[in-house]
């Protein structure tokens, strides 16, 4: 099939991957705690029936130790051709406030900007759209072999990831391509090359006994809360950079992202300025970050004039390609003892970590991947770091360090992805579904160069 002919078709076959991305949207698949275990089961098996009907073989669940089945099924190989590995995941964030959304979160919503709206119509039900679409473009006459790995837990925990080294062969590839990325502009080609990492744990800082009078014991009586609020405050400098020891940002050699634009996509109010130095892109994708995402004290509405006894925080880093999230919890930890005041009491709890990864530019996937966006959206991609994680790939670039790895999808920075009011283009979904067949069939054309 010529280039153009593989246009033609993937166009064609859009109208039908819009219904399969409806019908995937419309199964609210939280795999969080506290969520309905049967939606997400719903999700595995709408998911696997979609599969089917593009000529994927066997299709089945993989029963995790833990959590939700990974859907999977693969088509054999052609004599002397490699086998690619197409990931995505179809569970979901929670909906969160449904009066916070302009339309039901739960059903594929057109509205007049030209976006698709709902729950995981970008994160990353798109990326399981995309896969189908290039796969249907081929009417069954697949120029590789493919397996088709599509994760339910995604989100809220990764079974998959032990699961992997164990089952080598069941997913042993050439290539793997990960379909839960996108670009920060509809029709602005891009390759993900960075992942950053992070570590995240829980302070709690505790001063007294229990809470006391604040009239009679304040002045000379330690505050936990006003304690823990001092350290925090140390996690920064003057200019909103990381201020603890030994995190240092790494360089970056990619696109830069304008500030003007950052702004704007990030919601930043006007007025208000950008935190940190060096280009927007460096300070995203390549230094690490600090936020402290949960705090645990008294609520506004109702507070006593008590002093404080305890108080908690979650911190969450994130952490540059190439540096560890355990040396980033340590270091973190390290630096909140030593800015402790008044020798309050601390505990370290609930720590999480993951690590980032830099994909390798140099191999003939990724040049095929770069010449299949050129074609698909008529210019040159950039490459890109990611400020997020995708634990998985490190898994993968673990178990089979041989595979080269690409990195894109649909999910553009006007998604609003984890937010209400989550969307997707579809013309960005077809745009990627034409880069994956035409990837598909350059490593073939390669192949049999070769």
């Amino acid at each position: 099939m010529s280039f153009d002919e593989l246009r033609q078709a993937v166009h064609a076959v859009m109208p039908t991957v819009i219904d399969d991305l409806a019908r995937l949207v419309r199964v609210p698949s939280v795999a969080a705690p506290g969520f309905a275990r049967e939606s997400v089961l719903e999700g595995a098996r709408v998911t696997s029936d979609i599969l089917r009907g593009v000529g994927v073989q066997d299709v089945r669940l993989l029963e995790m130790p833990s959590g939700y089945p990974a859907v999977f099924g693969e088509i054999p190989a052609p004599a002397g051709m490699p086998t690619v590995l197409l990931y995505a995941h179809y569970d979901v964030q929670p909906a969160g406030e449904v009066d916070e959304w302009e339309t039901p979160p739960f059903e594929l919503t057109a509205r007049p900007d030209g976006r698709l709206y709902g729950r995981g119509a970008a994160d990353d039900k798109s990326g399981i759209a995309v896969h189908v679409a290039a796969l249907r473009s081929f009417a069954g006459r697949f120029p590789v072999g493919l397996k088709v790995l599509i994760e339910g837990e995604e989100e809220f925990g990764n079974s998959l990831a032990s699961y992997l080294p164990e089952h080598r062969d069941l997913f042993r590839a050439d290539v793997v391509v990960v379909a839960d990325a996108g670009n920060n502009h509809v029709g602005e080609p891009l390759l993900t090359t960075t992942l950053r990492g992070f570590a995240s744990q829980v302070v709690e800082v505790r001063a007294l006994r229990g809470p006391v009078h604040s009239g009679a014991f304040g002045g000379p009586t330690p505050d936990a809360l006003v304690a823990l609020i001092r350290m925090l405050a140390t996690l920064h400098d003057e200019q909103g950079n990381v201020a603890v020891e030994g995190m240092q940002s790494q360089p970056w050699h990619g696109s830069d992202i304008p500030e003007e634009e950052f702004r704007q996509l990030a919601g930043v109010l006007s007025g208000v300025d950008l935190i940190g130095s060096g280009s927007i892109a460096s300070r995203v994708c390549a230094s690490y970050s600090i936020n402290v995402v949960g705090l645990d004290a008294p609520a506004v509405q109702g507070a006593r004039n008590a002093l404080i006894d305890v108080a908690r925080a979650r911190v969450s880093v994130r952490v540059p390609p190439g540096r560890s999230g355990q040396e980033a919890l340590e270091l973190l930890t390290a630096h909140l003892k030593a800015v402790a005041p008044w020798n309050v009491q601390l505990a370290f709890s609930e720590a999480e970590t993951g690590e980032g990864h830099a994909i390798a530019t140099d191999g003939p996937a990724y040049i095929a991947a770069y010449k299949a966006l050129q074609f698909a959206y008529g210019k040159d991609a950039s490459e890109i770091g990611s400020g997020g994680s995708i634990p998985l790939i490190n898994a993968f670039a673990s178990v089979f360090p041989e595979a080269e790895i690409i990195l894109w999808g649909a999910e553009d920075a006007s998604a609003n992805i984890h937010a209400p009011n989550e969307s997707v283009d579809p013309s960005e979904i077809e745009r990627a579904a034409l880069a994956e067949a035409s990837f598909l069939s350059e490593l073939a054309r390669e192949q049999t160069v070769d």
